[in-house]
């Protein structure tokens, strides 16, 4: 393990610059609580130049320079990985999975704009999809390396100049993926900025930015949509969920505990897509929630940086205070032992359903006598991000998942991954708007023009 972590820098037009904003939060040391850094921001005149840069740039990005960066950043994966480990609490041996995605994100790019997804023609009509403009790119603490990829990649694809700024609470990595883009793109065509909330609303607040991508908590969202309304610019927001498993009565326990415990406890809880809410079968509970127990109490709980590590510590000890906060007049059961110095939070299950997302190792525990019952619990809540379900059957498994009001539900599955490499990511209801995924958010950054000689349609009819 490296012993210093990389200074937290900005780059605008190309200059790289020290964030002079002192944001007034120590970042921390997950595993021990202890304060290594400042979270800073930068400067309001250097995003207003950023702002001003973007708005004048325009390039178009050939697929090579996208495999160029990804090349790079094979590289570096090792360092990323231990960056997003040590910024944000989340086992080493989790974010080093993640990792291709980081490099990967650039390649799919690439062969998106050679399999022609910018252009079409259909009966003599041609359709171009055209880059909107400056992009910006908004990206949360937990993930943060991957999710800046996934984003910055599609933008530069599409041939939009991209700002991008990540959470105060987990800058690093973005200062590594900045240096390998910047050495592929002109100066101009990637923007990094650092900064907390008020950074945020500065960039989304400019009627510069042509197109906002953020994903994030509610409260933000809303802010996004609020200030992008008048403007009728376009918002790709994933806000979070609070996410159901639907465990069937005929449903393997094996199969099912090990569900329920991964979902609970990937990259520490704190993930969009997370277990919020365990509907159980009610002559089943006790026996289910006693093997998702064991299954917790048997993790080994440590440093992030331990490749052994199987649950680590949380992001900040604000988080850590904030969760227990959520959990006053709860009862609840907590699974396991941590370590009483560190920002750790034991695994934990309510007694009862779980109403909003706290984005951390905690779910509500409710049960259900007919399925239907199952159901109307699965969607009664107002988020609709992801769902799960578990069944030995596995057609009624499915049939059970097609009336789950989500963007996506995964039967018989708690990968981190997506269901499928090309599949959209939809979010409904208070989960956000739009739908992220590899064709999706190239899609996104553009426009479309259709050009065509008049006439040449043909109605066709049998």
């Amino acid at each position: 393990m490296s012993t210093e972590l990389p200074a937290v820098t900005d780059l605008i037009d190309g200059e790289w610059g020290t964030p002079s904003v002192d944001l007034g939060v120590a970042l921390e040391d997950p595993a021990t609580g202890a304060p290594v850094a400042r979270a800073v921001a930068t400067a309001t005149d250097r995003v207003e130049r950023a702002l001003a840069i973007a708005e004048t740039f325009s390039s178009r990005i050939e697929p090579a320079v996208l495999d160029a960066i990804a090349t790079d950043l094979d590289t570096r994966l090792p360092w990323i990985a231990e960056l997003d480990a040590r910024a944000t609490g989340v086992p080493i041996a989790q974010t080093t999975l993640l990792g291709p995605i980081v490099s990967g994100s650039f390649r799919l790019a690439a062969e998106q704009i050679r399999s022609g997804a910018l252009r079409r023609e259909q009966d003599g009509v041609e359709v171009l999809r055209l880059p909107l403009g400056p992009a910006l790119c908004l990206v949360p603490w937990n993930a943060p390396a991957p999710m800046a990829a996934h984003k910055v990649a599609n933008a530069l694809a599409a041939g939009c100049p991209v700002i991008l700024k990540v959470s105060e609470l987990a800058p690093y990595s973005s200062v590594v993926l900045a240096e390998v883009i910047a050495e592929q793109v002109p100066a101009g065509m990637f923007q990094l900025v650092q900064g907390g909330a008020k950074v945020g609303a500065q960039l989304v607040a400019a009627s510069r930015i042509k197109a906002v991508s953020f994903t994030g908590g509610l409260a933000g969202g809303r802010s996004v949509a609020t200030a992008s309304a008048a403007m009728f610019r376009p918002c790709q927001l994933e806000l979070g969920g609070n996410n159901p498993l639907v465990v069937l009565p005929d449903a393997d326990p094996d199969v099912a505990t090990r569900m329920a415990a991964e979902l609970l406890t990937t990259l520490n809880g704190q993930w969009c897509r997370a277990l919020g809410r365990l509907i159980l079968p009610a002559d089943r509970a006790d026996e289910l929630v006693d093997g998702i127990g064991k299954r917790l109490a048997a993790l080994r709980v440590g440093p992030p940086m331990d490749p052994l590590t199987e649950f680590g510590p949380l992001v900040h000890s604000k988080h850590v205070q904030q969760l227990w906060s959520s959990l006053d007049a709860c009862g609840s059961r907590s699974f396991g032992a941590v370590p009483e110095d560190g920002n750790y939070f034991a695994p934990t299950l309510l007694d009862g359903d779980l109403r909003d997302e706290v984005f951390g190792p905690v779910a509500g525990v409710t049960t259900y006598r007919r399925i239907e019952e199952a159901v109307a619990l699965a969607n009664a809540v107002p988020y609709g991000l992801e769902g799960y379900v578990c069944g030995a059957d596995e057609q009624q498994a499915l049939g059970v998942a097609r009336q789950i009001r989500a963007g996506e539900v995964k039967v018989n599955g708690s990968s981190i991954m997506s269901l499928h490499l090309m599949t959209p990511r939809p979010a409904w209801g208070l989960s956000g708007l739009g739908e992220e995924g590899t064709a999706e958010t190239l899609r996104f950054f553009t426009g479309a023009r259709v050009v065509g000689v008049e006439g040449r349609f043909a109605l066709h009819t049998s």
